[in-house]
């Protein structure tokens, strides 16, 4: 089994550190500003995630969508996981086909580096999770 046990635990944690960039004041104005619709395909625990990154603020959940995605990616949750503590490098992935996406993947890769202040909002997310795990 992996990190997640099922999707709500990938909506609590990876969608809280997505809920949690729209407030930090590097990272949330450039990403409400990128204009763009993510839809992230999890699997493992499967997974369907929407990132509107818009202004006045992004919204983040859960579930099919009826809107049009401007970019896709597929990925193990475990995945996400190994990206949000910084153990991930996305680009590698995407080229090794660990990632697979759908649309325009330069977008994707200019917003890369916005995550990397969010790091340590995952890690302390994921904390007590981690704890018990190694309990």
């Amino acid at each position: 089994m992996g990190f997640f046990a099922d999707s709500n635990e990938v909506d609590t944690y990876i969608g809280g550190v997505f809920r949690a960039a729209n407030d930090h004041p590097e990272s949330g104005p450039k990403m409400r500003a990128a204009g763009i619709n993510l839809r992230v395909l999890y699997t493992d625990p499967d997974t369907e995630m929407w990132v509107k990154m818009h202004e006045p603020a992004m919204d983040v959940h859960t579930g099919a969508d009826d809107d049009k995605a401007d970019i896709t990616l597929m990925m193990r949750a475990d995945t996400g996981d190994k990206f949000w503590r910084g153990d991930y490098n996305l680009a590698v992935g995407l080229a090794k086909g660990e990632v697979k996406a759908k649309g325009p993947v330069n977008k994707i890769l200019k917003l890369v580096p916005l995550t990397k202040p969010l790091f340590p909002m995952y890690r302390e997310l994921v904390a007590e999770k981690d704890a018990s795990a190694n309990a």
